[in-house]
């Protein structure tokens, strides 16, 4: 049932952001009195899930769900419609209008992706607010495992910044450093810089999503059930370890390491309660679960969430629109960087159906549909023939030249690009795939 849901956000998803990309073509070419000859949510390859013809206009569901399309009259594209292009242009073809209202035309996707991005964060910050964990409030510093302390972070270290700018969201920790090059750290009372190794970076992405930087909190409890092992110990809430095994325990996760290292064995731990200290032994059974969860009440007191008015809610979903475009672009330094061998992670539509909320999240599907519409945005934008991209550049060099590139250029490049854009999905999913059997056998 989970992975069902995981897929329905999903198609949801996609499904909007095509509707609506398309939608950007579709409108100016109205407007301009263009023919559109199809308009399509997923490519209809051979045959259609569903179609209806109104007007001009053959509207329809296609079966290969990646994507979509408006087929456009008197334009080279995807569907590389020659015995069209061979006959005299119309006044009602792309190729017969005005250069700069072609442009209008081609641009109008990512624009669409633009404003949803912009007009989605701005919804949600006057919906929602803007919660996020403050990182000046983290008074226990952070927690890292042992790839972290690779890179130079230690347990208990508060963040200053990263290559120079202040941190304010912990929230913004993990992707700033995997980007960054420097981090500045406050370390016993003394501010220390290091540099952020690719090297340790790759180490950090293959660990496949698992956090290597969190919170600390300290191993106060916050809650004993019933019928599990610490009940019975007699551990109570409000406890607060001091040692497992006599070695000394300062943060929570500290804690739950030792139990899933001790599995069927006694633990003896040293526990402060009421100022006195406590000796109690629990047994760790097979499931590694003895019963005990942590305060949360004190991660409450990192956590800020920011009203906003309509009015306030314009500029802010601008600039984390502006700042979600900026991540993307600068994720490809991860992934071209030979060191880090980011590439090998990069998810297609399987690995994206995984990162999805296992239960049905309007809040997660609406901020995911943001951040994919700006990374659509950036992609099709792409210098790339076969892509908005790619057309821009030649009616760019159109515009400026004064002269259109041959019938013959455009089709060649289309091919080449659509060659080259089946090659890069081939690769894709073929990670996606490795990926999903070798976490299948690991299981």
């Amino acid at each position: 049932m989970t992975v069902l849901i995981q897929i329905a956000q999903f198609v949801f998803i996609i499904s909007v952001l095509v509707i609506l990309h398309e939608l950007g073509h579709f409108i100016p070419a109205k407007l301009f009195k263009t023919k559109v000859e199809k308009f399509y949510l997923f490519f209809d390859y051979k045959f259609s899930l569903f179609k209806k013809k109104i007007g001009d206009t053959v509207y329809g569901i296609g079966w290969i769900p990646f994507g979509g399309y408006v087929k456009i009259a008197g334009m080279i594209d995807e569907s590389m419609d020659k015995e069209q292009m061979k006959k005299p242009p119309q006044p009602w073809e792309f190729r017969s209008k005005p250069a700069w209202q072609r442009l209008i035309i081609m641009i109008g996707g990512v624009t669409v992706n633009f404003f949803l991005a912009w007009f989605i964060y701005s919804a949600l910050l006057v919906y929602y607010g803007d919660t996020y964990i403050d990182n000046s409030k983290l008074k226990y510093g952070i927690y890292v495992d042992e790839v972290g302390e690779k890179l130079g972070i230690k347990k208990g270290d508060k963040i200053i910044s990263i290559d120079g700018k202040k941190l304010e969201k912990f929230n913004d920790a993990p992707i700033n450093i995997l980007l960054g090059d420097k981090m500045t750290v406050l370390r016993n009372g003394k501010e220390i810089s290091f540099l952020l190794k690719d090297e340790v970076k790759k180490l950090v992405l293959n660990q496949q999503g698992k956090r290597f930087i969190t919170e600390a909190l300290p191993p106060i409890i916050g809650a004993v059930k019933e019928n599990y092992a610490a009940k019975s110990a007699g551990l109570l809430k409000g406890d607060k370890i001091v040692s497992v095994n006599q070695k000394p325990i300062l943060f929570w996760s500290d804690l739950v390491g030792y139990i899933k290292n001790n599995k069927n064995k006694d633990i003896l731990l040293n526990v402060e309660r009421n100022n006195e200290l406590v000796n109690i032994n629990v047994k760790v059974p097979d499931s590694l679960i003895i019963g005990i969860a942590v305060d949360t009440s004190l991660a409450k007191d990192f956590l800020v969430t920011k009203k906003y008015s309509i009015v306030n809610s314009i500029p802010k979903g601008l600039t984390q629109t502006m700042e979600a475009l900026t991540m993307q672009v600068r994720q490809f330094k991860l992934i071209f960087n030979k060191k880090t061998e980011g590439y090998k992670h990069v998810k297609g539509p399987i690995g994206i159906v995984s990162v999805m909320s296992p239960t049905w999240d309007w809040h997660f599907v609406w901020r995911f549909m943001a951040m994919f519409s700006i990374w659509l945005a950036f992609l099709n934008l792409l210098p790339i023939p076969a892509l908005d991209g790619g057309h821009i550049v030649f009616l760019l060099y159109e515009m400026i030249s004064g002269r259109a590139p041959t019938q013959k250029v455009l089709e060649y490049a289309q091919v080449a690009g659509f060659i080259f854009i089946m090659g890069l999905m081939a690769l894709v999913f073929g990670s996606d795939i490795y990926h999903l059997i070798v976490d299948f056998f690991k299981k």
